[in-house]
């Protein structure tokens, strides 16, 4: 028997020992040649082949030095030991993924017709993560690519990030042809999040904010809900008991509301979408929503999605006498929970109103708005805010005609002519390594275009820098003992524990929905504290919410002001090698100016050698 034995991943520009251990009851079995043949981003830098002598205790380990790639992909591993004509095998694949996160760049114009442009295609990232797409549209850019990949890859699962995920791609279709294997993505994707939201069920009916959790989160419900409703009514399956206790439980909630100032869980915003999700389910609440109406003092935002309440229950004309004197202006601001709203999102549900009220000329005055925020990479949003942007905007030009979208490029020697009657087309640019191409595009259209090539990728380790920003993030070291260590050169087989401290420096208040994001190098295992019963040893806040995964941790927190929380972590040195300890980052899931982050590093397992006398 042969038996190779690697980490759960492995990262570009690693390189680690690869113990190959022989097993045999046979004593004839002596002389056996070892052959390693690897594929992918795998090399075997010191030879492939070694013939060895088997121990007369039946058992051997043999070491192989394996380097990775500057590259992403998954790689395999076959072991072939032959003696005479016995012979065993050993395959293992991996994967060799690059833990920094996805950056982009831009490069675009606006074309009149008959207009031609000449632009290139530059590759960013590690070869294996680069991505090159061609978007033209006839309505202002929104970055429909850049932005959906952001919340495809969000690592973060709570009810807001799992359905903001999902909820545009249910518009897709009418903003730009798919492809056969994009509809076949997109219909996998929606029905994920569907069967996922059922883990947040919470016992009345609502959706709780982490799965497990025991009370429902009112924004978070509506927000679910509405998803689901819109998901069912494009032909996605959804549970009618679901749906059902969803709605009696938001029926309850509705008709028991009143306006308390102090009530950031259900203000009149959170009110007026809760009866927004009624209406459009068909069971509108209209005493509720005349409740709130006669109100005075609402916000401007809940006045906006009342509106568009009454056009879901049928009643047109209330929703525009709602909004008749109202302004779209919202002042600039972002939550860090409650709503997860922000000003730009607020637009959003502003331009839904206004498309319910075909009001087209005032919506696409919004639609502009939105658009120059979307098409700017450098901006950033929240979850909420893309997914809701993305949704109007697709609600929008669902009822739009602009004319038919026709153009030609010329990419890789070939020249390919394209139309589509709807808004934005894109097409994926093929490339090769990090090499340069030039690309040449004419508009054939009776009228102008937004042009725009768009590339993706990782960067390689070692890119990013430590930074903090109204946020203090410090890690450590110990052993098991609670002596400092240096993590950077550890004997294989060391257990330790890395300990992280988070302070809010109490200039901002109070701090909700911190995440904290630990990814560690391959050769080093995490001890699931609620397996191995460690929690007493690493003595650690486990804060609200923790998911442990195979190569990280993500832990979510709220943080008081001027007050410090402790993560621990235990790990195990396991895999001789030299590996990259990614950066620890820390921040705010819905304010970009809350976060921290220290800087990674190369670290190394070195293995024991135990010297017999």
């Amino acid at each position: 028997m042969v038996l190779a034995t690697l980490p759960r991943v492995l990262g570009p520009e690693e390189t680690l020992k690869l113990p190959i251990t022989l097993f045999t009851q046979d004593k004839k079995i002596k002389n056996v040649k070892i052959e390693i043949k690897a594929q992918g981003p795998l090399t075997l830098p010191n030879g492939s082949t070694r013939n060895v002598v088997m121990s007369p205790s039946g058992d051997l380990t043999v070491d192989f030095d394996l380097a990775v790639k500057s590259e992403t992909g998954i790689g395999k591993i076959t072991v072939i030991a032959s003696s005479g004509s016995i012979q065993s095998t050993d395959e293992i694949e991996i994967e060799v993924r690059n833990p920094n996160p996805l950056v982009s760049q831009v490069s675009d114009t606006f074309l009149e017709k008959g207009k031609t442009w000449n632009g290139s295609v530059v590759p960013v990232g590690v070869a294996g993560t680069n991505d090159a797409v061609l978007e033209v549209s006839t309505i202002p850019p929104i970055n429909l690519g850049y932005r959906l990949q952001y919340l495809m890859e969000y690592p973060h699962g709570c009810i807001e990030q799992t359905t903001s995920a999902a909820f545009p791609q249910l518009y897709l279709d009418v903003v730009k042809k798919l492809t056969e294997s994009e509809k076949s993505r997109t219909r996998r994707n929606v029905q994920m999040a569907i069967e996922r939201v059922k883990l947040f069920i919470t016992r009345d009916g609502g959706f709780a904010y982490w799965p497990g959790y025991q009370d429902a989160d009112s924004w978070g419900t509506s927000y679910a809900g509405h998803f689901l409703i819109e998901a069912e009514s494009k032909g996605y399956y959804v549970p009618a008991d679901m749906l059902k206790r969803w709605k009696k439980f938001q029926k309850n909630k509705a008709m028991e509301w009143r306006k308390n100032e102090n009530a950031y869980y259900n203000t009149d915003q959170i009110q007026a979408y809760r009866l927004y999700t009624l209406a459009a389910s068909g069971a509108a609440e209209l005493s509720a929503m005349n409740r709130l109406r006669e109100m005075p003092d609402i916000s401007i935002s809940a006045k906006w999605t009342l509106a568009a309440a009454y056009v879901r229950a049928g009643q047109p004309e209330a929703g525009k006498k709602i909004v008749s004197t109202l302004t779209t202006n919202i002042k600039p601001y972002q939550e860090l929970g409650y709503s997860y709203g922000s000003d730009l999102r607020d637009k959003a549900i502003i331009l839904e109103t206004l498309t319910l009220l075909d009001e087209r000329a005032k919506g696409f005055e919004v639609l502009k708005e939105i658009s120059s925020q979307l098409s700017s990479s450098s901006y950033w949003m929240s979850t909420q805010t893309v997914a809701f942007c993305l949704k109007s905007v697709g609600l929008f030009v669902a009822q739009e005609k602009l004319g038919n979208l026709s153009f030609a490029y010329t990419y890789g020697g070939k020249t390919v002519h394209a139309s589509t009657d709807l808004p934005l087309s894109q097409i994926q640019l093929p490339v090769t390594g990090i090499q340069k191409s030039a690309i040449n595009f004419t508009n054939e259209s009776g009228g102008s275009l937004f042009v725009r090539v768009i590339n993706t990728g990782i960067p390689a380790r070692g890119a990013e820098e430590s930074e903090e920003n109204n946020l203090v993030l410090t890690t450590s070291y110990y052993d098991v003992k609670g002596k400092v260590i240096d993590p950077t050169k550890l004997e294989q087989g060391t257990e330790f524990i890395v300990s992280v401290s988070v302070k809010n420096p109490g200039l901002r208040g109070q701090y909700k929905n911190m995440a904290l994001s630990q990814i560690f190098p391959s050769g080093w295992e995490i001890n699931n504290l609620r397996l191995n019963d460690d929690e007493a040893t690493a003595k650690t806040d486990r804060g609200d919410y923790q998911d442990i995964r195979d190569d990280r941790v993500y832990t979510y927190f709220d943080l008081a002001p001027g007050k410090v929380r402790t993560f621990n972590t235990i790990l195990t040195a396991s895999y001789a090698g030299s590996y990259y300890l990614p950066a620890v980052s820390c921040e705010a899931m819905y304010d970009h100016s809350i976060y921290a982050r220290k800087k990674g590093q190369v670290v190394e397992v070195v293995k024991v050698v135990v010297v017999i006398p």
